[in-house]
């Protein structure tokens, strides 16, 4: 980029009528390119300066930026997620940007949502701005994602974009979360209000007191074609650079039950920012959780559903308990 500076000098001479002599100098400032220091020689291509047309970056404009995308299924902890990566003070994780159809209307109309995302001209709550060190997005994968994964493995590549896969280990809890949360669309059991995610034990237990009664035919369909979904993402998506991570690593309310689980929450939380090269943070999320506790606790017909998963690969849904 060549800019261009006017410098007026005027000088003053000494007569009988003062007469005032002005010449204009023009200079060409060139802008150096910025360079990060201390990154090897892979994570070149993962290493953005982000020229934003909205705003200006000011003393951040080579700060480096990474680029991500929050790849996951609905109720699987993504917005809990979210609000932990939220939470450190130079990510900038903007939402489910493509639960809006338009905007996943076409490749090319996805193209141009990411690069308003990547290059931080897309303005949320989350924004950080000038210094964000990592920008990103929280995408489902039956939103438009499976269909043209061919031609958004291209983009990330291209663009530098790192996966974070977020699953769930224990599919049949997922299937009660679904089910509750279809239910209080209609329901709006909160002051005649749908809400996803809560962010106090008051309104938990309000949410939790729907027990879904679960279509017994479906508990080992259902949880073996989310399989078979994920198993497709991580196939499609392998030569992307990715991380893998469980919702039941990352979610918790109140102390931990032993040593063990706080290791490995904390783990977690360091392994994620060092994927994302950012300096640790102790993360927070506001959220709680809602249907916490034994499963038979949550849902209606609890006797069913244990005879139809017993003997199965998922009969230690059952009990696990997180």
């Amino acid at each position: 980029m060549v800019s261009t500076v006017y410098i007026f000098s005027i000088c003053l001479k000494q007569t009988t009528n003062s007469t005032k002599n002005t010449k204009f100098l023009e200079i060409q400032v060139i802008d150096q390119p910025c360079h990060a220091s201390g990154i090897e020689q892979w994570e070149i291509p993962y290493v953005h300066f982000p020229k934003p047309k909205t705003f200006s970056r000011e003393e951040c404009v080579c700060n480096p930026v990474w680029n991500f995308a929050i790849l996951s299924m609905q109720r699987s902890g993504s917005g809990w997620f979210e609000t932990l990566l939220n939470s450190h003070i130079n990510i900038s994780s903007n939402g489910e940007i493509f639960s809006v159809k338009e905007r996943r209307s076409n490749v090319s109309v996805m193209q141009s949502t990411m690069d308003k995302v990547y290059n931080l001209d897309w303005f949320t709550s989350a924004s950080k701005n000038e210094c964000s060190g990592a920008v990103g997005l929280k995408w489902m994968l039956n939103q438009g994602l499976m269909e043209q994964h061919k031609d958004i493995v291209d983009y990330f590549k291209t663009r530098g974009v790192s996966a974070i896969f977020l699953l769930r280990r224990n599919l049949l809890r997922r299937m009660i979360s679904v089910l509750a949360n279809s239910y209080d669309k209609d329901a709006k059991l909160l002051n005649g209000t749908h809400v996803s995610h809560v962010h106090s034990s008051h309104e938990a237990q309000i949410l939790a007191r729907y027990k879904p009664r679960v279509n017994v035919t479906l508990l080992i369909p259902n949880p073996k074609e989310a399989e078979e979904t994920t198993s497709k993402a991580l196939e499609y998506f392998k030569s992307t650079r990715h991380i893998v991570l469980y919702c039941e690593d990352i979610l918790r309310n109140g102390p931990f039950s032993n040593l063990s689980l706080l290791y490995n929450f904390l783990r977690k939380l360091v392994e994620v920012q060092e994927f994302l090269r950012l300096p640790y943070r102790d993360l927070r999320s506001r959220q709680v959780k809602i249907h916490s506790g034994p499963l038979s606790k949550h849902i209606k017909n609890w006797d069913d559903v244990q005879k139809a998963v017993k003997g199965t690969s998922y009969e230690s849904f059952l009990h696990a308990d997180y």
